[in-house]
């Protein structure tokens, strides 16, 4: 798995856990987000509203497409599906 530069604010009571178990901790955090942000993950989870078309985006290659974009065009929304 890569390690991705990110920043993270994890709190925990220091007096539980000992310094192994915090960054064992947030080495599970990192996997799970790793795992969650996966672009076919995201497309998955997501839909795209598009009000210049009036069309409502749900295939996953379209989707992608849409997310690899820099920025989305004016009155293009992404929508969690749940």
């Amino acid at each position: 798995m890569n390690n991705s530069n990110r920043d993270l604010l994890v709190l925990f009571n220091q007096e539980l856990m000992t310094p192994q178990a915090i960054e064992h901790e947030v080495e599970q955090l990192h996997g799970l987000l790793y795992t969650v942000e996966n672009l076919s993950n995201v497309a998955t989870a997501h839909e795209a509203i598009d009000l210049n078309k009036h069309k409502i985006l749900y295939e996953q290659m379209p989707l992608r497409d849409l997310l690899r974009q820099r920025e989305l065009k004016p009155f293009v929304f992404l929508n969690c599906r749940n």
